[in-house]
Order: C-alpha cells, then structure tokens, then sequence
C-alpha cells in the first residue's frame, strides 16, 4: 500500500513538474513574440528613416554620409534579443531623427518635400507601433518574471534554466512633465 501511495505522489509531482514547465514555456515564447514583433516595427521604421536620409542626400551631402553611417550600426531584433538591444536600437534611431531634424530646419523647402512628408507620416507610424509593441513586451515580462519567481513555479523554473526577463525602458525626456509655461 505505501508503495502505491508513494508511486502516486511521485506522479502526481512530475505532471506538476510538466504542466509548470509547459506554461513557462509558453509564457517564454510569448516574451520572444513580442520582442520579435518589435523588431518588425522598427526595420519597418529603419526603413522609412533610410529613404528620409535618402531625401537629404541632395540638400547636403555631409549630413547624408553621418547619417547613413548611424544607419550602418543597426542591427535586427528578434524573439532572442535582449531589452538592452532593443533599447540601444531606439538610441540609434534617436540619433537618426535629431539628425534629420537638423538638415530640416536648414532646408524649409526638404520640409516642404511631398516625398518627405510621406516619408515622415511612416516613420511617426512605426514610431507608434514601436511604442505599442514595448508595451506588449514589458507586459507579457512582467507576467513571466512573476511566474518564474514565485514558489513553487521558481522551483521549476530554476531547473529548467530560466531567467528574467529585462524591462525595455522608457526615453527619460518622455518621463519627465513637460513644461507648460507660455
């Protein structure tokens, strides 16, 4: 009888085992979609700055090469990216825009660009996108950060290897209030 019992316990553990391991898994894949989706959103958004520095290369052939190198540092994210990656990836694209901003303010009539206009209207819808995939992303880490740490799943995670998932941050400029003084 104490072999049956001891036989049922020992089962009963190892389909917990499982079904912990499965859900972690799942939650794991969920966290590589949504930094893979990010990835999209942000080629789609590398793409729409590339035909804006495109546009530049007219009015001024040295902002042209400095950005178009800040472009050659890009490098895709994907479902096994990390957060800093990701971030790093905004930076440069930060970089891209102050950059373009800049040859804008010398050349009102780049501005006045229908191409440029197009061009910018992508870039802010991307740039939209990008931030409504972070959310997703920071969402669906924060649910596997909770499973993998809490007893017992943390039992079975620490078996299986899992880790924590880093948060994507936020711009600090976005953080702060804006100053509403006219």
């Amino acid at each position: 009888m104490g072999i049956i019992i001891a036989i049922v316990i020992v089962a009963l553990l190892v389909v917990w085992v499982i079904s912990v391991q499965r859900k972690l898994v799942a939650q794991d894949e969920l966290c590589q979609n949504a930094m893979s989706t990010i990835g999209v959103q942000q080629e789609s958004r590398w793409d729409a700055l590339t035909g804006m520095v495109e546009l530049v290369k007219s009015y001024n052939e040295h902002e042209y090469n400095t950005l178009r190198d800040v472009i050659a540092q890009r490098r895709p994210i994907d479902g096994n990216s990390t957060a800093a990656e990701a971030d790093a990836q905004e930076a440069l694209m930060g970089q891209v825009a102050a950059g373009l901003n800049v040859v804008v303010e010398k050349y009102p009539e780049l501005k006045a660009n229908e191409n440029y206009a197009k061009a910018m209207d992508a870039v802010d819808k991307y740039t939209n996108m990008v931030r409504t995939s972070k959310m997703v992303y920071n969402d669906t880490a924060t649910k596997y950060n909770k499973l993998i740490r809490q007893i017992p799943d943390s039992i079975v995670a620490s078996l299986f290897g899992f880790k924590v998932r880093e948060y994507l941050k936020t711009e600090e400029q976005k953080t702060q209030m804006p100053s509403l003084k006219i």
